[in-house]
C-alpha cells in the first residue's frame, strides 16, 4: 500500500479542490486565487472562486441572454410557421379558383350559344328557310352538311399528317444527331407561329397551281374511283384544303410526340439492345407501346385544331352544302367555321340565330372529341408517360 508523504499531510499539506482545478486547467493558474477565495479545511461553506465568480453559482447574465435568445428563435419559429400555412392555403384558394374560372367559362359559352341559337331552334320552318335557303328545308338539313364537310376535312388532314409527326418525331428523338435534331425540333416549332392567314395565301397561290397537273392525272388514270373524279382546275377543293390543314397541325402532333417519345424509360431501351434488339425492333417493341396513348393525345389536339380553323379554308376552299364525297371536286363542301367567317358580317335577325346554332354543333363536335381522347389516354395512363 502507498504511503502518504507526511510533509503532505495536514492543513497546509492537502491540495484543496482550487488547487487541484488549477494544476488541470491551463488557462487558471494558482497565482490567480486569493487567499480567501482558496477552498480551506473547516471553511465547509465557502469554495473557491473561479476568474472572481464564486465557482457553484450560476451567471445569471448568461441565463437571461440565453433566454431572451431562445425566445426570439422560438417567436421566428411560430410566425414563419403561420406564414407558410396563409402562404399554402392562399395558393390552394387560388388553384381552387382558377378550376372553378374554366368550368365557369365553359358553362358560359354553352350557354350563350344556347340562348342565341334558341330563335332558330325554335323558329317556323317557314321563317327559317327565308334565310338558310329553301334546299335546306329544316336547321339540321343546314347544319348537317357543314358539318359534315368539317369532319371530312379535318378527317382528310389527320390522315395525313399524323404518320408524317410520328415519323418526324422518331427521327428527331432516336436517329438523327444531337445538333440536327435542335434544328429540326426549331423548324417544327417555328411553324406553330406561323399565322393561318398566311396558310392560306400559301395553299390559294402556289399549292394549289402545284397540285394542279397531279390531280388531273389522278382523274384522268384513278377517275373510276368516286374519290378522285370530277375535277376541275383550279385545285379550290377539298383535298387542297385538308392539305393545308394537315400542315398546319403538323408542328402541334410532331411536338407532343416528340416529348412523348423522348420519355420512354432508358431501361426498357437498354434491355432490349442488350437481348440483340436492332433499332427498328426497339422502337417497335418499347418507343411506339409506350407512346401509343401520347399519339393518340397528340392526334386529337391536331384534330382540334382542324375542326376550328378559319381562315385557311375559306381563302382555299370553294364553297357548297352536299354530302359529297368527290374530293377533287370543286363547289362540294364547306366548314362551319368558314361559313360562320364568310356569312357573318352580312347577317342580321335570324340568320345571326342560324350561324350560331352551326357554332353550337362545331362546339359539341370538339367537346366531344377530347372527352373521348381523354377517356383512350385514361386506359392507358398506368402503363406511360402520357399524361
Amino acid at each position: 500500500m502507498t504511503q502518504l508523504d507526511p510533509s503532505l499531510s495536514g492543513p497546509q499539506g492537502t491540495r484543496t479542490g482550487a488547487q487541484e482545478r488549477s494544476s488541470f486547467s491551463p488557462a487558471v493558474s494558482s497565482s490567480a486565487l486569493e487567499p480567501g477565495q482558496s477552498g480551506q479545511p473547516g471553511q465547509s461553506g465557502q469554495a473557491g472562486s473561479w476568474g472572481g465568480a464564486p465557482l457553484g453559482t450560476t451567471n445569471q447574465s448568461g441565463t437571461q441572454g440565453g433566454a431572451n435568445q431562445g425566445g426570439v428563435a422560438f417567436g421566428s419559429r411560430q410566425r414563419g410557421k403561420v406564414a407558410s400555412v396563409f402562404a399554402a392555403r392562399w395558393f390552394e384558394f387560388l388553384s381552387t379558383a382558377a378550376g372553378i374560372t374554366i368550368l365557369v367559362v365553359l358553362a358560359a359559352v354553352a350557354g350563350f350559344l344556347i340562348y342565341e341559337a334558341w330563335p332558330a331552334i325554335t323558329a317556323a320552318p317557314e321563317d327559317l328557310q327565308k334565310v338558310i335557303g329553301a334546299n335546306a328545308g329544316s336547321l339540321l338539313g343546314y347544319i348537317g352538311p357543314l358539318v359534315f364537310g368539317t369532319l371530312l376535312s379535318a378527317i382528310i388532314a389527320l390522315v395525313v399528317a399524323v404518320p408524317l409527326s410520328v415519323a418526324i418525331a422518331l427521327f428527331i428523338s432516336h436517329y438523327s444527331p444531337r445538333r440536327l435534331a435542335g434544328v429540326i425540333g426549331y423548324v417544327i416549332d417555328l411553324l406553330a407561329a406561323i399565322p393561318s392567314v398566311v396558310y392560306g395565301l400559301w395553299g390559294a397561290l402556289w399549292l394549289a397551281p402545284q397540285l394542279d397537273p397531279i390531280f388531273t392525272w389522278m382523274t384522268n388514270s384513278l377517275g373510276f374511283i368516286p374519290l378522285f373524279a370530277g375535277y376541275q382546275a383550279p385545285a379550290k377543293n377539298v383535298l387542297t384544303a385538308s392539305l393545308v390543314l394537315a400542315v398546319m397541325i403538323l408542328p402541334i402532333v410532331t411536338a407532343v410526340t416528340r416529348e412523348i417519345f423522348l420519355q420512354t424509360p432508358r431501361l426498357h431501351e437498354e434491355a432490349a439492345l442488350a437481348l440483340g434488339a436492332t433499332r427498328w425492333e426497339l422502337v417497335r417493341m418499347t418507343v411506339l407501346p409506350f407512346g401509343r396513348s401520347g399519339i393518340v393525345s397528340a392526334s386529337m389536339l391536331g384534330l382540334g385544331r382542324a375542326l376550328g380553323e378559319t381562315m385557311a379554308v375559306l381563302m382555299i376552299l370553294s364553297p357548297g352544302t352536299m354530302y359529297s364525297f368527290f374530293l377533287l371536286k370543286p363547289g362540294q363542301h364547306q366548314t362551319i367555321a368558314a361559313n360562320i367567317a364568310a356569312k357573318f358580317p352580312e347577317s342580321s335577325g335570324l340568320s345571326v340565330s342560324a350561324l350560331i346554332a352551326t357554332g353550337l354543333a362545331l362546339f359539341i363536335i370538339t367537346l366531344l372529341v377530347n372527352m373521348g381522347a381523354r377517356w383512350i389516354v385514361s386506359r392507358r395512363a398506368e402503363f406511360n408517360g402520357a399524361n
